[in-house]
């Protein structure tokens, strides 16, 4: 192969390359806070169709778990620190979570519009 056709090809896969990250890196953020056993908002309302970025700050001095069965999602917040969650693409509707560890009073909503 001439090495200008090499060039090319190597030209042609970084740019694939980097369009494919910057599409996959490219996430909506969204911040839940986690105070006195309750989420803020307790509904998050998002566009459908698009993968979102959910920062998960726990401002108590408990550990909680951010879970939801309907996004497949579990994870552990440490008490005092925060977490970063990717869902998405979500199809219109609403998705349930809750923390774990305080399951019948710390509830959460997502809404994807």
């Amino acid at each position: 192969m001439k090495k200008s056709m090499k060039s090319a090809v190597v030209y042609v896969a970084a740019l694939s390359a980097c369009l494919l990250f910057s599409t996959l890196a490219h996430a909506e953020d969204y911040v839940l806070t986690l105070k006195n056993n309750q989420f803020s908002p307790k509904v998050l309302t998002v566009p459908a169709g698009q993968k979102i970025k959910i920062t998960i700050k726990n401002q108590d001095a408990t550990p909680a778990e951010f879970e939801s069965s309907d996004l497949n999602r579990e994870k552990v917040v440490a008490p005092n620190s925060e977490i970063v969650v990717f869902v998405g693409p979500l199809n219109p509707g609403s998705y349930g979570f809750f923390d774990d560890f305080h399951r019948d009073t710390t509830t959460g909503v997502i809404v994807a519009k």
